[in-house]
């Protein structure tokens, strides 16, 4: 949950991504991270797994979980003040228990 959350924020700061918003939620989802690319927004799905036995935590986001984050997303794009000429992408960041922050 929060851990992976922050794990995966941290990283993303690490890769040049501004952190936006953390835990958006709507009554159709939610959206772990909101982060800011250049002229990219940024809608970021944090999955973790203890193993990968059976598959990675990006693996997990399947079809119904997508269009929920489409819904999200788009209560999000809805209800805050976003420039309208920002392109916007969907990451799924997998963290996995022996991922640390370091």
């Amino acid at each position: 949950g929060q851990r992976a959350e922050s794990i995966a924020e941290q990283y993303l700061s690490r890769q040049g991504l501004t952190f936006v918003e953390r835990n958006f939620r709507t009554k159709g989802g939610e959206i772990d991270l909101v982060m800011r690319a250049d002229d990219t927004l940024v809608f970021v799905e944090v999955r973790f797994r203890a193993g990968t036995g059976y598959g990675s935590a990006a693996e997990t986001v399947n079809q119904a979980k997508q269009r929920q984050l489409i819904r999200a997303a788009t209560a999000y794009l809805s209800t805050r003040q976003v420039d309208p000429k920002l392109a916007c992408r969907f990451d799924v960041a997998g963290v996995s228990s022996g991922d640390n922050s370091e």
